[in-house]
């Protein structure tokens, strides 16, 4: 059984053996989606959030294991190492316990009391702290020799060793970890220097404020940290001082003597000088750590609802980037995504040419057959979309406002230029927003997640922990809708199970040279694909329309057999087997169990055979604003209006109305019952119905509420 296994297994309430399952797997370099989809006999029926958690936390172990051997390696190289040190040092896995063992032999500059011990005043303080010798001072004289001139200087010394013991002790440092993790206040500050500036008025709740730690929301500390990062905050983390003090002296004083005078001295100042910094510092990095945990889960949870929103399809799209004086960049796709014509149009000031614009955008849907329209949501989009909307275009040309939240990032990328080199970002950009309307997810993986417009405080968190969470998230949303092996970009492809940049590369130029794929197994010709990649990818790819009608469906290669064993049982092939919901209801699945395959794998494949292929996303729907609103001005308290929700924070939602400032839906409005979180009540680019409760003209903030409605 490994290492990790049992703490894994405790931490998560899960199974022993389906952890110690997933930790192999995950050694195998099985990814996620493969292994809580295909591997769940091993697993126990795990999910991917639970194998996604083993993985997340295996690898912090590896990270604690690591600091382990340097701590071991350099405690022997010191000549300290005993066996009962190197049994805790084993036996720990709490980081900051393990930190505590190596404290009193970890590498640090000289203190005061090196110099003490320098001046051979250890054995003075070792008197001290057993307390028993009634005349100190007298006993310190014995020590007055080369740089210690007095008895007081050397008493002194002696309290820099006492206050470096009691800073070292591990009960000492948990007693003021308690204390700070029951009682830490927050405290931020304006810098009196800055507290005019313009660029510090967005910190203003904060130039004097005070909380206690632990009902410190993480939006509110990253604001903070952000305020402190730009030079316009001081914060501080504190705890009761005298509670500290009294903790430490309850542990080392003893009694009323000299002697316990001197230890009481010296815990005051280990605390203030050594333990106070040290805790502050733990609890500022620990606060910070949980907020930017708390920020990045709210930042994947919208890429989640983002990339898994609903798709138009295959279908020819005229995508429109929106403008005034520059006009609005209009494209023409076919219904694969590829560009068929650009051209541009102004329907708006300055130029005005209304007539014009309508000729060009019928011309265009007559000649390249448009089946709808995306309309990029910045600015000009209202009045673009009105534009589209009187200028008699069939009735089933639908409308749709697409979040353009990224586009600029992508049309100047290299993803962008390598896909169109001969056009200009302008032509890039509405293609983007076009093929964000036909498969959102398809278009959004060619993006970093984090210019997509739907996170908090993304730039103030850890950026290494956030692109780690964010790639799984966009890896978890590729494989839960499957891939066209046929259409998908290298963009996409690279995010399959099993993949990387190189053979998701190979697989473009291979298909390129080649031709379209005919059935899973080619993807064995692949250079560089082996089979150990073949295995991790090959369920999620889907080839429509291939011979076997299998590689369109999340059956995975491996068991088609199964599959082919129960279309013959049945007397059918597997493409009647598909066909027949009577033939498929009469299988019994426990005919086809065996010590590699069980029930989970067997009703999945069930399931898949019963609709294969399914995309798991919505269907899209057609959303219109209010015709009464058009800018900030035209909102009443009271109105009821349509509006489309844009992000989601852990304190609320932000809804567009159709006036160009979004709204927000505090989380008190979102329901008529306690929301602990706005996901439970809202998704991203959900339709919603909002009452207008305040509206802040000068700081064009809109309040807004879902109670009652």
């Amino acid at each position: 059984m490994n290492v990790f296994t049992k703490i894994i297994a405790n931490a998560l309430a899960l199974p022993e053996r389906g952890v110690d399952n997933t930790i192999q797997l995950l050694e195998e370099n099985c990814t996620v989606p493969f292994i809580s989809r295909y591997r769940k006999e091993r697993t126990g029926n795990m999910d991917e959030v639970q194998v996604a958690d083993i993985a997340l936390m295996r690898e912090k172990l590896q990270d604690v294991a690591k600091r382990k051997e340097t701590i071991v390696t350099t405690i022997e190289d010191q000549g300290k190492m005993t066996d009962a040190l190197r049994k805790r040092i084993e036996d720990c896995w709490n980081i900051s316990e393990l930190e505590d063992i190596y404290l009193p032999y970890k590498p640090k500059r000289r203190t005061k009391a090196d110099i003490a011990r320098a001046q051979g005043l250890e054995p003075l303080a070792n008197t001290i702290m057993l307390q028993r010798d009634p005349n100190p001072q007298m006993t310190a004289q014995k020590y007055v020799k080369g740089d210690v001139q007095s008895a007081d200087e050397a008493l002194e010394g002696a309290k820099f060793i006492i206050a470096e013991t009691i800073n070292e002790n591990e009960k000492v440092r948990k007693e003021i970890r308690n204390v700070f993790r029951h009682n830490a206040v927050i405290t931020s500050k304006v810098v009196k220097t800055k507290a005019e500036d313009e660029g510090a008025q967005k910190y203003s709740d904060y130039f004097d404020f005070s909380e206690p730690l632990k009902r410190c929301s993480s939006h509110r500390l990253l604001a903070m940290r952000r305020g402190e990062k730009e030079g316009f905050l001081r914060i501080s983390i504190s705890a009761d001082d005298d509670e500290c003090k009294n903790r430490i002296r309850r542990i080392y004083v003893q009694g009323r003597g000299y002697c316990s005078h001197l230890v009481g001295e010296a815990a005051d100042d280990a605390f203030k000088r050594l333990l106070k910094p040290s805790i502050e510092t733990e609890y500022a990095l620990s606060s910070k750590q949980a907020a930017d945990n708390e920020a990045i889960k709210v930042f994947a949870e919208n890429l989640r609802q983002l990339l898994l929103a609903a798709p138009l399809g295959q279908k020819r799209v005229m995508g429109v980037d929106p403008g005034f004086r520059t006009g609005c960049k209009v494209v023409c796709l076919d219904a694969q995504g590829t560009l068929l014509h650009f051209e541009a149009i102004y329907p708006h000031a300055p130029k005005n040419d209304r007539q014009g614009a309508a000729r060009q955008v019928l011309d265009m849907v007559k000649k390249y057959k448009i089946e709808a329209i995306a309309v990029g949501n910045g600015t000009a989009s209202r009045e673009t979309s009105t534009f589209l909307k009187e200028i008699g275009l069939d009735t089933d040309t639908n409308i749709f406002v697409v979040s353009e939240d990224g586009a600029s990032v992508y049309s100047a990328s290299e993803a962008a230029r390598e896909e169109f080199p001969n056009e200009d970002v302008t032509v890039r950009g509405a293609v983007s927003i076009g093929r964000r309307l036909m498969d959102p997810l398809a278009e959004l993986v060619k993006i970093d997640p984090k210019s997509i417009g739907v996170g908090q405080y993304q730039h103030d968190v850890d950026q290494g922990e956030l692109k780690k969470s964010l790639d799984m998230v966009v890896e978890s949303c590729v494989n839960t809708v499957g891939v066209n092996l046929n259409t998908a970009s290298r963009h996409l492809l690279m995010y399959v199970s099993g993949l990387n940049a190189t053979t998701a590369k190979n697989i473009v130029e291979y298909r390129e040279k080649n031709g379209a794929f005919k059935s899973r197994a080619e993807l064995k010709k692949v250079p560089r694909l082996g089979p150990v990649a073949f295995v991790q990818c090959a369920g999620f790819l889907r080839i429509p329309g291939a011979k076997n009608p299998l590689d369109d469906s999340a059956v995975h290669p491996e068991s088609y057999d199964i599959v082919k064993a129960m279309a013959k049982d049945k007397g059918c092939t597997v493409e009647q087997l598909i066909d027949n919901k009577e033939l498929q209801k009469s299988v019994d699945l426990k005919n086809y169990v065996s010590d590699t395959t069980g029930m989970p794998t067997l009703t999945d494949i069930m399931a898949e055979l019963q609709r294969p292929g399914r995309d798991p996303r919505a269907a899209v729907e057609v959303f219109e604003f209010d015709s009464r609103v058009h800018e900030i001005n035209d909102l009443q308290v009271g109105m009821l209006l349509p509006g489309i929700v844009t992000n989601i924070t852990n304190f609320g939602a932000f809804v567009d109305i159709g006036v160009h400032h979004d709204g927000l839906v505090h989380i008190s409005q979102l329901a008529d019952r306690f929301v602990k979180d706005p996901n439970d009540v809202v998704k991203l680019h959900q339709h919603v119905t909002v009452r207008v409760t305040e509206v802040d003209i000068k700081r064009q903030r809109i309040s807004l509420s879902m109670r009652g409605l």
